[in-house]
């Protein structure tokens, strides 16, 4: 449910927003109207952690430590490369490597702990 408000108003943002001009005020805040979503998507994921049981919260924990370290290891670095002349990359590829990373965890506190 949260995932489809996420699509609709990101879809009805991104509609709007190619009709409004430049100095429409209310222009950020539609832009960041299917934040509103993601918010509802970040309690889901909390209320499903907070039913697990402790080897799964332990499971998770792990993972998730592993993804953040991991995450700012990589992005921090790759910063460094930027100034070096690199791309700089967009920030909506942090959350993706978030996800890759957590994904990678799992399966290494999986085997911790099978």
């Amino acid at each position: 449910m949260s995932l489809a408000a996420y699509a609709g108003l990101l879809g009805l943002s991104i509609l709007v927003l190619k009709q409004a001009t430049p100095a429409t005020p209310w222009r950020e805040a539609l832009a960041l109207a299917p934040m509103l979503a993601v918010a509802a998507i970040c309690w889901v994921v909390l209320r499903q952690i907070r039913r697990l049981d402790e080897l799964q919260v332990r499971v998770q924990l792990d993972a998730l430590g592993f993804s953040f370290a991991a995450t700012a290891l990589l992005t921090f670095g790759y910063g460094f490369l930027e100034g070096l002349g690199y791309p700089r990359l967009s920030m909506f590829g942090v959350w993706p490597l978030m996800a890759v990373l957590w994904l990678i965890g799992l399966a290494l506190a999986g085997r911790r702990y099978a």
